[in-house]
């Protein structure tokens, strides 16, 4: 019996090392590709919020690190730094909405140097689907509301949801996630427009362009 015993804790043992070993081989096989992938997710996401003729830099190369509560929590963001003959033409900076329905709402907004809007986009959520999920492009085109909107707009108590007496629509049966939303990419422009004479002054986290 007790040799039985044994027997089986010893096969055990084996299985699970065997299975340990082929999820790290797993691992290893998979990371660059997901690196990879995530990446171009980045690129994607950096050229259809910064226009490609509106800089010569490459965005993704060109990046700082950033810490400040107006960007929605204690945590380091990152900063794309867009450039033309080497003069700053904006920075999308990925910022986090702490007051989501379902919790934070991270996000890349792109503000111009003149401190207007180039575009946001939504990077990850828990929000409700059906609901509050409408922040992303694939579900609605509500995001690309604050492209093009200026500073004075940001400056004025316009910068909120209809429902609060603003210019932003809100959804049907979800207005938490919408206000939330607006109140995140403010903050970010406003810390863009305090800031933007010394971020294009940081080391670069990023390498070198090309």
């Amino acid at each position: 019996m007790r040799i039985a015993i044994e027997k089986n804790a010893k096969i055990l043992a084996l299985f699970a090392i065997a299975c340990t070993a082929v999820v790290g081989l797993t691992y290893e096989l998979t990371k660059g590709r997901i690196k990879q992938q995530e990446q171009q997710e980045l690129l994607s996401t950096l050229h259809a919020i910064v226009p490609d003729d509106a800089h010569d830099n490459d965005m993704s190369a060109h990046c700082i690190s950033v810490n400040d509560p107006l960007l929605g929590a204690n945590e380091e963001q990152i900063a794309y730094l867009a450039t033309k003959n080497e003069q700053p033409i904006a920075a999308a900076i990925t910022t986090i909405a702490p007051d989501g329905y379902n919790g934070k709402i991270h996000l890349i907004v792109a503000v111009n140097v003149d401190g207007s809007i180039s575009g946001v986009r939504t990077l990850k959520h828990k929000e409700t689907p059906g609901l509050g999920d409408k922040i992303e492009l694939r579900k609605s085109d509500w995001i690309k509301d604050f492209s093009g909107k200026t500073l004075e707009q940001l400056l004025s108590n316009r910068w909120a949801v209809k429902k609060d007496g603003g210019m932003f629509d809100q959804f049907t049966g979800a207005t938490i996630t919408p206000r939330a939303v607006v109140k995140a990419v403010k903050n970010t422009a406003a810390y863009f427009n305090k800031h933007k004479t010394t971020l294009f002054e940081q080391t670069n986290i990023c390498g070198a362009d090309e």
